[in-house]
């Protein structure tokens, strides 16, 4: 494997290093329910993508009733 010739200096790392910046996630409210939902993404809470129902999604006390039967 090939090794570098000569040493990078900070400047050098950091301009490389420019794309590797995080950027914080979009978060809009759901229009039913208004929970935070992605954009462009059904709502996990009420199963809703702009406005009409798109996903079955079962209450809390649905989902731990199901989880203590088994």
């Amino acid at each position: 494997m090939a090794n570098p010739k000569k040493r990078k200096t900070k400047s050098a790392v950091g301009k490389n290093r420019a794309h590797l910046a995080l950027t914080k996630k979009t978060l809009n409210k759901c229009s039913k329910c208004g929970v935070a939902v992605q954009p462009h993404s059904a709502c996990g809470f009420c199963g809703n993508y702009k406005g009409q129902p798109v996903l079955k999604v079962a209450s809390k006390v649905a989902k731990t009733a199901k989880a203590k039967k088994k």
